[in-house]
């Protein structure tokens, strides 16, 4: 199912240009004509749902509705949705090399509503015949927001009782109050799914996969939990009995505590974990391939009290197991799923992966603990495996090497001097050394972030777990991508038959 291939891990939010955050238009399908260049054939990405507090996206108001943010102005412009200097006049941001998702929330959305207002009504059409493709979740979806902004933002566990515990009477009342604002909502997904799907079609035209993220939980404050609450461990006040997050390890003395909702996986498997097959189906039309986001607790996962101030007086669970993906299977049939298996694994998890067949995750950053030898080796990576100089949530390479203590860093240079016959390594050729490495190693896919082959240090870092304020902000200046890298990064693709 995975040739040996390589591929290039930048988000859409992090694409250039003047707009305040990356779109889908004109710099989205430079960056497909740059992996082109460099013989790249994956895209990777991080998930494309809407976010919402902490802009994070892997929490989503809904696990199927697309981020509105990555629409592109520029389309909706130069067919006279709307009008080109107000566009020109809206503040979204003026660092280009930074987000200020504030800006965005405030000034973007307000283009959005005045592009519905102009041209909405052209597309009705087109939009229902999008409405009857997404039926599962779109209808619901567009009256949660609806319901969000009557409410001022507010989570929907705060709403008034008719709305939060989603009375028949109180929707069927709403949706032809609201009727306007739901429609709007709507307009937003038929405009993000047509311009993604024309996105991903040129990226198929010149030979790239995009390969998709999908986080394990979902958002307690989602449209999924407020209206399909039996499927996770809410009680009957509708209020979340226990959350998600990791036990305490050497990274953090009081672990990670998430906050997502936990699933009910007992009514979730007598459903026939048909909320999941929808979630897949939906997840392979937006992408070739997905990463599944934690995926150890699919074995069992770290059950947390609702109202524990940390993750420590949490417990393990048991999960659904492989039960849950011969399900999937069962329906959709084999998928190209990549297992996010990191952290601390089991028995129990190695099996769940051994039985999937689902190809795990190496990190190269993990691998020089001068204390002991590591999985993460590059002669060791199995070819069913995915391998990565860093993921969104480590630090650069640079910014690896700069804060490596000192042992460490030697049996880096030690290590990789021999695995790829060096004379020398240079510390400011550290980034082109590590991505050497994976491209070298016998996995079958291997992906460097995008700042790691600019060479750029933490600055430029993506998300720091457990912190909130600035992730999730980096983007390219737009002058990066230049002939001289592409030609580079294909030399290597070419040496390593990748």
């Amino acid at each position: 199912m995975f040739e040996r291939s390589s591929g290039i891990l930048l988000h859409i939010s992090s694409l250039g240009g003047g707009r305040g955050i990356g779109t889908f238009g004109k710099e989205a399908y430079e960056f497909v004509d740059f992996l082109k260049k460099s013989g790249q054939k994956i895209w990777q990405i991080l998930p494309l749902g809407t976010t919402s507090y902490g802009d994070s996206p892997y929490q989503s108001f809904s696990a199927f509705a697309g981020n509105p943010y990555f629409i592109d102005l520029e389309e909706l412009t130069d067919r006279g949705g709307l009008d080109r200097e107000e566009v020109e006049d809206t503040d979204l941001g003026d660092n280009r090399e930074y987000i200020d998702y504030e800006k965005l929330y405030r000034n973007k959305l307000k283009l959005l509503k005045k592009a519905y207002s102009n041209e909405g009504g052209d597309f009705l059409e087109e939009i229902e015949k999008f409405k009857k493709k997404h039926f599962y979740w779109i209808d619901d979806y567009a009256l949660f927001m609806a319901l969000k902004d009557k409410n001022n933002g507010k989570e929907w566990t705060k709403w008034v009782k008719e709305e939060k515990f989603a009375y028949i009477n109180t929707l069927k009342k709403y949706r032809i109050e609201l009727k306007n604002e739901i429609d709007y909502y709507i307009y937003l997904q038929y405009l993000f799914y047509t311009q993604w799907g024309r996105l991903k079609r040129y990226a198929h035209e010149n030979k790239v996969k995009i390969m998709g993220d999908l986080p394990i939980f979902i958002s307690g404050d989602s449209v999924d939990a407020w209206l399909k609450t039996e499927l996770f461990l809410f009680d009957e006040e509708k209020n979340m009995k226990v959350v998600a997050g990791c036990p305490p390890d050497a990274f953090s003395s009081t672990g990670q505590l998430w906050g997502n909702p936990l699933y009910n996986w007992k009514i979730m498997r007598r459903r026939g974990y048909s909320w999941w097959i929808e979630r897949m189906r939906a997840a392979f039309e937006l992408y070739d391939l997905v990463r599944i986001d934690h995926f150890r607790g699919f074995e069992s996962y770290w059950e947390i009290p609702a109202d524990a101030p940390t993750a420590r007086p949490g417990r393990w669970v048991k999960g659904p197991g492989i039960e849950l993906f011969k399900a999937i299977k069962s329906e959709l049939g084999d998928l190209p799923i990549i297992a996010e298996d990191l952290g601390f694994l089991t028995k129990g998890v190695r099996k769940l992966l051994k039985d999937s067949g689902y190809p795990g995750m190496k990190i190269l950053e993990f691998a020089f603990d001068s204390r002991e030898e590591s999985d993460y080796l590059p002669h060791k990576y199995p070819k069913n495996s995915v391998a990565y100089t860093g993921t969104h949530d480590n630090e650069t390479v640079v910014g690896w090497y700069e804060n490596v203590v000192e042992n460490d860093k030697k049996h880096a240079k030690k290590y990789l001097k021999k695995y790829l016959k060096l004379k020398k390594i240079k510390s400011e050729k550290i980034n082109d050394i590590f991505i050497e490495a994976i491209w070298k190693s016998n996995s079958d896919i291997v992906v460097a972030q995008m700042q790691d082959f600019l060479g750029l240090d933490n600055r430029a870092r993506m998300n720091m777990p457990s912190t909130l304020g600035n992730n999730w902000k980096w983007r390219l200046k737009g002058d990066e991508l230049t002939d001289k890298l592409a030609k580079k990064i294909k030399e290597m693709t070419i040496k390593y038959d990748r």
